[in-house]
């Protein structure tokens, strides 16, 4: 595996910060916000000096119960290409559930959700993984993720399904010790028996981020600082294996330049700490990641089914509304939903600014109690366009002139092409709007 050396992910809100920030040897980019003939200058000036950038994908979905979809593997694979990366990765998660395995309709849940630790769940994603390797032009490594909540009836360990995961299909692997850290403090898992089964030589990279703990339950938010728990795992880890490559995760709250190299310092140091330790054991040869097998064996179609059937059951308790699955803690369950539902309307203010703007402090109260009955189904510019006219049906908003500013909006980004701004144009609009009422 490629070495790649201390890194951050890479953000347009932090981009300056990023090309000025000594000793960073690659960087990480989102995929679904690059587009392959327009990249950002910051990322071309990056490549040009020789760094390294991969596309992290985010909506692949290789944890449910459908095969990924084709278009969105080629633009993952665009991206690559347009890069130059030596890899792409992506999560090992579903994100919606619903449609056709399940004859119900299908729903996003715009946050990389938990797949069962189960056989049906580790056949279907290893069939996934297949399938996306297959479409990738360079290899593809998977991220453990974080949780709010654990599936019942689970058969494996983290550490064992990583394992497996791993030795069936030969993918790389991309550890998140702030995950592993999550998973600790919201569902009793022991990140030391997680590193101490899964195959540390199959790491391609790490990565490092912050949280915060609200109520006893961590939420890995990629806003705060790095705690020293964090760190703690990178350096048991670092203590095992030596990962090419230890990334710096933050995504919101961007502090200053000199906040992020301080935190790029700590995160060394916690490597060199592990490495120390490491120093009198290590091994005289280097292991060997786990191969695919010969002839590795496809998802049964039952197993998908079922495996469709309860994740839409959980996603549609999440978002729709309806009763928990059985042996799901409802409190937990409630605690997602409401961070789904904030999750929601924090990512759609940011791809429609208007609409905060528009609505002043209205916006978040009616976007949560729309979110409450309305789930979302085609991503978050539709689920804008979606809210904006949910609300203009229902009567609202109650002031005249935010009603028609948020109309006038909302018609402008509806259609299938811009309204005309020409005046010949905009005056037949008005003279037909006195017409039909009329």
């Amino acid at each position: 595996m490629e070495r790649l050396g201390t890194g951050i992910g890479w953000r347009p809100e932090i981009a300056d910060a990023v090309e000025h920030l000594p000793g960073i040897d690659w960087v990480e980019a989102v995929a679904e916000n690059l587009c392959p003939g327009h990249l950002p200058d910051s990322l071309l000036r990056l490549r040009e000096r020789g760094v390294t950038v991969i596309p992290h994908g985010v909506s692949l979905g290789l944890g449910g119960a459908d095969r990924p979809d084709a278009d969105r593997l080629t633009a993952l694979a665009e991206r690559a290409e347009a890069l130059g990366s030596p890899l792409v990765t992506e999560h090992i998660a579903f994100v919606r559930a619903g449609g056709p395995l399940t004859a119900s309709p299908l729903l996003e849940a715009g946050h990389l959700l938990p797949v069962p630790r189960t056989r049906d769940a580790l056949d279907v994603l290893c069939e996934n993984i297949r399938i996306a390797q297959d479409a990738l032009p360079v290899p593809l490594a998977v991220e453990n993720i974080a949780a709010l909540l654990a599936w019942p009836g689970e058969e494996m360990t983290e550490g064992q399904f990583l394992y497996e995961l791993a030795d069936r299909t030969g993918v790389r692997l991309l550890i998140d010790v702030a995950n592993l850290h999550t998973n600790h403090v919201n569902r009793g898992e022991d990140p030391a028996k997680a590193l101490a089964e899964l195959p540390v030589e199959a790491i391609a990279y790490v990565h490092v981020a912050g949280g915060v703990e609200r109520d006893g339950v961590w939420h890995d938010s990629h806003a705060h600082p790095v705690p020293a728990p964090v760190l703690d795992i990178l350096t048991d880890l670092a203590s095992r294996v030596s990962p090419p490559g230890v990334l710096l995760e933050r995504d919101d709250n961007f502090p200053e330049a000199a906040e992020l190299e301080r935190e790029l310092t700590s995160i060394r140091g916690a490597l060199d700490k592990g490495r120390g330790r490491a120093d009198a054991a290590a091994p005289t040869t280097a292991p060997t990641a786990p191969a695919p097998q010969a002839s590795a064996p496809t998802a049964p179609a039952p197993a998908r089914q079922r495996l469709a059937l309860a994740q839409a059951a959980l996603l549609s308790a999440l978002v729709a509304g309806t009763p928990v699955p059985e042996g799901f803690d409802r409190v937990r369950l409630g605690v997602q939903a409401r961070a789904l539902g904030a999750k929601r309307a924090d990512v759609v203010a940011k791809v429609a600014p208007e609409l905060p703007e528009i609505l002043g402090t209205a916006y978040r109260p009616a976007f949560l109690a729309y979110a409450h009955t309305h789930p979302m189904t085609g991503g978050y510019r539709r689920d804008a366009l979606d809210f904006a006219g949910q609300l203009l049906l229902s009567g609202g908003p109650e002031n005249a002139e935010v009603r028609r500013e948020l109309r006038a909006w909302w018609l402008e980004r509806s259609g299938p092409v811009p309204r005309s701004t020409r005046p010949a144009v905009r005056l037949a609009r008005a003279t037909r709007r006195v017409l039909l009422r009329r």
